[in-house]
């Protein structure tokens, strides 16, 4: 059996020998070369009796170096060792993708692929888009375990990289590391001075030569674990881990509402069926086309929901980032019917079409979903919601909503159609699920489940305390949003040294191109860099208004949320229109200008109204944007949403400009951590 890297990491001099060896030319070796549709991306596979490695050109630039790919599975015990290749298979792909409740109505899927078939039931598929390189496994045989996959990234030469470490780091107990939220801010730093010992959670951002960035993710991540990278010391080598599957857990964790591994067993999967394993994307481009890229939701299984008529976008009135700051009323403020009652009344107003019922509607600490609070009467406010065409949103923790006791998963499938069955015939319009903080392939099958039986009673989901979306949203549309991203949230507690600035110029190149973030932006208190504090029961944002406003355009979120008090919002009415009426999900998606860490600006169409939204850093700056490509009419009805002149010492400060001219360019002052908008209407 070929050697496979165990899950403590291998000494940087050891894993350049294990590459040479894994890749060393032999009598048998075979070379497959693949291209993109324009021919500018180039991959070449190479297969042996003992290994399968590949590297990668963008014209005569090098990305990647010999790398070696592999999968060490067993049946009853026995290993297998299948790299023969038996066949060998060639197509190109040139289909529109209907893409609904996503950046566009419709993608292009165009790549050519190449299908390895070896012995033993495994093949791999190579696809090369002008996008990126991506690649997979296929399973074919009797059912077995998957020991390890190796996953590696060789580039060529020791370059920036942009990465997430997890959370949780103890130098004692690597397996603490598989246990997070997904939710850290960037590190910037090489490749060959990532922490070796540290775990980082995709997608990551390497930055190559001439401006060309490779982001690193995945897709089809439906049951399976999810992939880690970490740094080897060894110049531009980035290698995978896997979380090993869990052999025994408790319930634990915030509030009893968590499954807390305590043991795992030493390989990462079972497979109990035929299977295609998880697509290993890189993408390939500038600053402005990885902003664009597609591959993720392109490379997600199809749709598993038949039906998706029912699905429905919007955005959000949220409790919870407020803390019920509302005033001006008759009773206390908390979780109770009147509370509630103004808050649907709040959505009514506005147009805005659902209120979420955050944590603290079901009894504390109890774990069960059908323990409402006394203060509440949740039939009562469904059907007032209902009347007022507001729908209702539930806040459940892993835990409570799935009620999983057993690892094979059949109790908890029970428990969720009872929980789903009982509030869908309430009148619940979906779930916001929360706390799962694990990737290993028991949760990430839970994910699966839990979208199918939502599904099933016509309930939506968001996912918190959950890992990127890695093509999920295409299989299963009604699964709005993921969490995993350092939102606004953060900004209740986070000291004033962490730039939210910074990195909300970086989450539109990165995370966001795994698919939609649920950052909950909104916040009408704005700080400006020397005054920004955190306070729980009355936070506020980093940055200006107006760079609140744009992240409804900036990023890509078809449940989005209106975090802050409806109080503070009816102060503006004007501006909580405007945000409110702003679309969830798109007809196109442009991005007009933008550099990874500084700013962006981004353009969407919804029928024949386009929105532009940009956002920096704390640098101030001046842009210049040209229009011209989206054939605006000559005569356009704009709303501009700009900093106002002291934006910069009172980030609330901003004035609305509305004007009926040609448009084909626009001059945008930012003030530090600034932002603007632009409506433009026939």
């Amino acid at each position: 059996m070929r050697p496979i890297r165990p899950i403590k990491p291998i000494k940087p001099i050891l894993l350049t020998f294990f590459f040479l060896l894994a890749l060393t030319a032999t009598a048998r070796e075979r070379t497959f070369v693949l291209a993109s549709p324009d021919g500018r991306l180039v991959a070449h596979i190479t297969t042996d009796d003992i290994a399968v490695g590949y590297y990668v050109y963008l014209g005569d630039m090098q990305l990647l170096r010999p790398t070696h790919i592999d999968i060490e599975y067993s049946q009853g015990g026995k290993a297998f060792d299948a790299l023969t290749v038996k066949k060998v298979s060639r197509r190109t792909i040139d289909e529109t993708v209907v893409s609904p409740l996503t950046r566009q109505a419709t993608m292009r899927n165009h790549c050519n692929e190449l299908t390895l078939q070896m012995k033993e039931g495994l093949s791999l598929v190579f696809r090369a888009y002008n996008e990126g390189i991506a690649y997979r496994f296929v399973w074919e045989g009797a059912p077995g375990r998957v020991k390890e996959e190796a996953v590696a990234y060789n580039f060529d030469g020791n370059w920036d990289v942009t990465a997430p470490y997890v959370s949780r780091f103890d130098s004692a107990d690597h397996a603490v590391q598989y246990s997070t939220s997904f939710e850290n801010q960037y590190t910037h730093t090489t490749l060959s001075q990532l922490d070796a010992r540290r775990l980082c959670f995709l997608p990551l951002l390497v930055h190559g030569p001439n401006g060309i960035k490779l982001c690193i993710t995945e897709s089809a991540l439906l049951d399976y674990p999810g992939l880690y990278l970490h740094g080897t010391g060894n110049s531009g080598l980035l290698m995978g881990e896997h979380a090993p599957l869990p052999r025994r857990v408790e319930q634990g964790g915030h509030n009893n509402l968590q499954l807390l591994v305590k043991e795992r067993e030493d390989y990462i999967a079972e497979m109990d069926r035929e299977r295609v394993f998880p697509w290993r994307i890189m993408m390939v481009g500038t600053d402005t086309e990885i902003a664009m890229n597609n591959m993720s939701y392109l490379l997600g299984e199809p749709s598993r929901v038949d039906d998706i008529s029912w699905i429905k976008p919007g955005k959000v009135a949220w409790d919870w980032w407020n803390c019920f700051n509302i005033s001006g009323v008759d009773f206390p403020a908390g979780i109770n019917n009147d509370t509630y009652k103004h808050y649907i009344d709040f959505a009514s107003r506005y147009g805005i079409e659902y209120v979420i019922l955050d944590e603290g509607w079901a009894v504390n600490k109890q774990a069960d979903l059908f323990q409402v609070v006394p203060e509440i009467d949740l039939p009562m406010l469904v059907q007032y919601a209902k009347e007022k065409n507001v729908g209702i949103i539930l806040w459940a923790g892993y835990y409570a909503f799935c009620g999983e006791h057993d690892l094979s998963g059949v109790n908890a499938t029970k428990h969720m159609e009872h929980v789903c069955r009982h509030y869908s015939e309430m009148g619940v319009r979906g779930f916001k699920i929360d706390f799962m903080d694990r990737d290993d392939q028991l949760v990430v099958d839970f994910y699966r489940r839990a979208a199918a039986i939502c599904a099933k009673y016509h309930l939506v989901v968001d996912f918190h305390g959950a890992f990127k979306p890695a093509g999920f949203t295409r299989t299963y549309p009604n699964v709005l949003n993921f969490e995993g991203v350092f939102g606004l949230e953060q900004m209740k507690w986070a000291p004033a040294t962490v730039d939210q600035m910074q990195y909300d110029v970086e989450i539109p190149f990165i995370r966001q191109a795994a698919g939609p973030m649920d950052y909950t932006q909104g916040a009408m208190l704005n700080g400006g860099r020397w005054n920004y504090h955190p306070c729980w029961m009355e936070p506020m944002s980093q940055g200006t208004r107006c760079h609140q406003l744009a992240l409804y355009i900036v990023l890509e979120s078809p449940l989005n949320m209106l975090c802050d008090s409806p109080t503070h919002y009816d102060r503006e009415p004007d501006y909580t229109r405007f945000v409110a009426a702003i679309p969830t999900v798109w007809d196109e998606t442009r991005v007009l200008q933008g550099e990874v860490g500084e700013y962006i600006v981004t353009a969407r169409r919804k029928g024949d109204t386009w929105y532009i939204g940009g956002i920096t850093n704390w640098t101030e700056r001046d842009i210049t944007l040209d229009l011209s490509t989206l054939n605006l009419s000559a005569l356009s009805s704009a709303t501009l949403y700009t900093d106002g002149v002291n934006a910069h010492r009172r980030g609330s400060d901003y004035k609305v400009t509305t004007f009926r001219s040609p448009l084909s360019t626009l001059k945008v002052h930012f003030a530090p951590g600034g932002g603007f908008v632009m409506m433009i209407e026939k």
